[in-house]
């Protein structure tokens, strides 16, 4: 995981020093060379990802698909000898960028705990698929070039363009997915579904980073697609942060395992259960529960699903208290482990419980035996 955090700025400092420090003509020499650098990368940023990792998700394997295409279609350009090989880069380079967006959009949606409904993710899909369209139009209409022409640039060609009148729905569309990450985000944020400072720094920071290239390139004339590198970085941001998750998610599966050994399955048939009142106190002692097997409600069923898919977002300190407290641990043991105070000790109950969605010490023992017990039948 810290060689993926490492990877970004080594990256950086790669691109640049290929793409050199002189001015822009300078480094148009060189363009061409790094679209090169950038596709290798990239292509095998996308090999590693579908090959490297076990658990992998369908919007990660598109970001790094999108991202191989966008500079595929970038290093096509740079090379191009006739105006139908460009035109028809230019179209492989902007496939890549409809779709990118998108995968962006929901990869930072599940990492923010946001659920959008199918009706949304569909207008998002085809917004990107007409978008593409409108993008891909040069050599047929007119809408969104009016006229192109090839020019070289030191060996490297380039598209000299007149955009048409519907050049600006690329721009209100990568605005619209931007807006809409840092909405998704903040809306996280304020309601606490990102359980850690590191994931939110790291989906802003992905973020603003593309945002700040892409108004460089409206403002700037520079001869170089500097989002084919940030693209890249974003991959790298967004790759660590899967990582911390897959890391996450097996401490999770261990204190699970250990939690089954070690917790004993009492189960008392026709007994009926008794639930004492819970304390005020977030973090008093309470006695054990006998959780009984049959007849199970509705909406205790469901609680335990959500309890059992909830642990998965969980840090690494709420899962230690979580393990000790199905382990049995008393107040002054957990205190005395983690090295912590009492005012901790509750503040870190208050966001357990909130996460689980229960209200006590004595309630998350009893899901957490339940979950148990379905496992082992």
């Amino acid at each position: 995981m810290k060689k993926a955090y490492l990877t970004a700025p080594f990256l950086a400092l790669l691109l640049t020093t290929l793409g050199g420090c002189d001015t822009i003509g300078a480094k148009s020499s060189s363009v061409a060379i790094v679209y090169g650098v950038t596709t290798v990368l990239s292509l095998l940023l996308l090999i590693g990802y579908c090959t490297l990792l076990k658990k992998k998700e369908m919007w990660y394997a598109t970001l790094f698909a999108s991202v191989f295409i966008v500079n595929a279609g970038y290093f096509s350009l740079s090379i191009s000898t006739t105006i139908e090989e460009a035109l028809l880069a230019n179209r492989i380079a902007y496939l890549g960028s409809a779709v990118l967006p998108l995968a962006m959009l929901m990869i930072i949606k599940n990492h923010c705990n946001v659920r959008f409904n199918k009706f949304l993710t569909s207008g998002f899909i085809l917004t990107s698929i007409v978008v593409f369209l409108i993008a891909a139009s040069p050599g047929y209409l007119d809408i969104y070039y009016k006229s192109v022409s090839l020019d070289t640039i030191n060996g490297a060609t380039v598209l000299i363009k007149e955009y048409g009148s519907w050049h600006c729905v690329y721009l209100f569309y990568l605005l619209t997915y931007f807006s809409t990450m840092i909405g998704t985000i903040t809306y996280s944020i304020i309601k606490r579904k990102i359980n850690t400072a590191i994931r939110a720094i790291i989906l802003v920071s992905a973020v603003f980073m593309n945002i700040g290239v892409w108004m460089l390139e409206q403002i700037v004339r520079i001869d170089f697609e500097i989002l084919s590198v940030s693209y890249i970085i974003t991959e790298l941001f967004l790759l660590s942060l899967h990582l911390m998750i897959q890391e996450n998610e097996w401490l999770i599966s261990k204190a699970k395992i250990e939690v089954k050994e070690a917790t004993p399955i009492v189960v008392a048939e026709n007994v009926p259960v008794e639930i004492e009142e819970d304390s005020t106190d977030v973090i008093c002692e309470d006695t054990e529960t006998v959780v009984e097997n049959e007849a199970i409600s509705t909406e205790l069923i469901e609680k335990c699903e959500y309890f059992e898919k909830q642990l998965e977002t969980l840090t690494a300190t709420e899962i230690s208290i979580y393990k000790m407290y199905v382990d049995k641990k008393t107040t002054k043991e957990i205190m005395s482990t983690l090295n912590i105070k009492e005012n901790t000790l509750k503040y870190h109950n208050k966001n357990l419980y909130s996460k689980l969605g229960v209200s006590s010490r004595k309630e998350l023992r009893e899901i957490a035996q339940i979950i148990s017990q379905k496992a082992n039948v």
